[in-house]
């Protein structure tokens, strides 16, 4: 029998998860040059990265014959948060941390529940794990909370929610997420992925580290892979009681965040005044790109993140003829939605390009 037939089954249903194009493999592909790409397809910050974390990433540059201490960001994020330092788990970017909450509470024999159309790491977390998921039908594009209530069986451990939800951008208003959390049994643990969180409207927002005393079943998860800018450092964390931060702890691979990345985190977290100017940017591209669209006469979800997902019809097709130009967007039927495409909002000028390839593929 060969090796592969010895694999966990439930290893070998996991499709694995697709990455945005990178621009270097457009090039090869197509002989653009590198720098006439234009990457709009996984919500990079267009900014690019904190200068207080580059600077700090700089300095760490000495110490990597050592290994790391996590010591300094988690007490960054303890300040900042008001919780303790037991109760934060840093990871190397927050997939990695979703992953260390499903192999705590997940297991063959288990349930793991998540909306349609939600972020692609739910299903691939909860599959590796052994336990089954399931997909709750979204409500338009987004979270449809009652059937997600309605869905919990005796076996079911986890309930995953990501609000700002990615590739749709809806929203959960928060009196309804927290009547939610009040319904929940206190059995099942449920999941909050807020890697948009810094890109919603200050009116929008709620502190929901706050909740945290009230539901002890609550995890919250964030990412310095957005707005901060530090997505290939790979650097995010997650929010919990003591007890179930320690559990997460136990899984947690020793040093999963290098020197570089924890060095850059912690003064990414002080900018204040670059995550300032990457939501203002963010503001003015959505308007940009929207506009664009409707322009266009393109429909499209209105977005609470970085990013906007429209309508495209044939988006195989239109794909290919943005990519021939040069314009890297995502495609996201994986996400059963195979006529919908999704642009991450860049500087002004990137916006233009791809809103003027996206004419001319008409």
């Amino acid at each position: 029998m060969p090796p592969r037939d010895q694999s966990l089954p439930y290893i070998r249903a996991i499709s694995p998860y697709q990455p945005g194009k990178p621009i270097t493999e457009l090039a090869r592909e197509m002989g653009i040059p590198v720098e006439r790409i234009v990457k709009l397809a996984s919500n990079e910050n267009p900014l690019g990265m904190s200068p207080k974390a580059k600077g700090a990433m700089e300095k760490a540059i000495a110490t990597l014959e050592r290994y790391p201490d996590d010591f300094a960001l988690k007490k960054a994020l303890a300040d900042c948060t008001g919780l303790g330092m037991e109760r934060i788990v840093l990871g190397n970017g927050s997939n990695d941390v979703l992953d260390l909450i499903a192999r705590v509470f997940l297991a063959p024999g288990r349930s793991a529940i998540f909306a349609q159309h939600a972020f692609a790491v739910y299903p691939l977390a909860s599959l590796s794990a052994g336990a089954e998921p399931i997909a709750v039908p979204a409500k338009d594009f987004g979270h449809d909370l009652d059937a997600m209530l309605s869905a919990i069986r005796p076996d079911t451990r986890l309930i995953w929610i990501a609000n700002p939800n990615n590739p749709t951008g809806t929203f959960l208003p928060y009196p309804q997420l927290k009547a939610f959390l009040q319904a929940v049994p206190p059995d099942v643990v449920a999941v909050l992925d807020e890697a948009y969180n810094e890109y919603l409207p200050p009116a929008e927002r709620a502190d929901t580290t706050g909740w945290l005393a009230e539901f002890p079943n609550l995890v919250v998860t964030r990412t310095f892979s957005k707005i901060y800018g530090l997505a290939g450092l790979r650097v995010g964390y997650a929010m919990a009681s003591a007890e179930i931060a320690d559990l997460m702890n136990r899984v947690r691979q020793p040093f999963n965040c290098n020197n570089l990345a924890l060095a850059a985190a912690a003064a990414a977290l002080d900018d204040h005044e670059f995550v300032a100017r990457s939501y203002a940017l963010n503001r003015a591209g959505m308007e940009q790109i929207v506009g664009g669209l409707k322009r266009l006469g393109f429909s499209h979800i209105p977005s609470h993140g970085n990013f906007v997902t429209f309508k495209a019809g044939d988006a195989a097709t239109l794909n290919r003829k943005l990519l021939g130009q040069g314009v890297i967007v995502r495609p996201i039927g994986g996400y059963g939605m195979p006529e919908w495409l999704r642009v991450t909002i860049g500087t002004e000028a990137e916006n233009g390009r791809f809103l003027d390839a996206l004419e001319k593929s008409l």
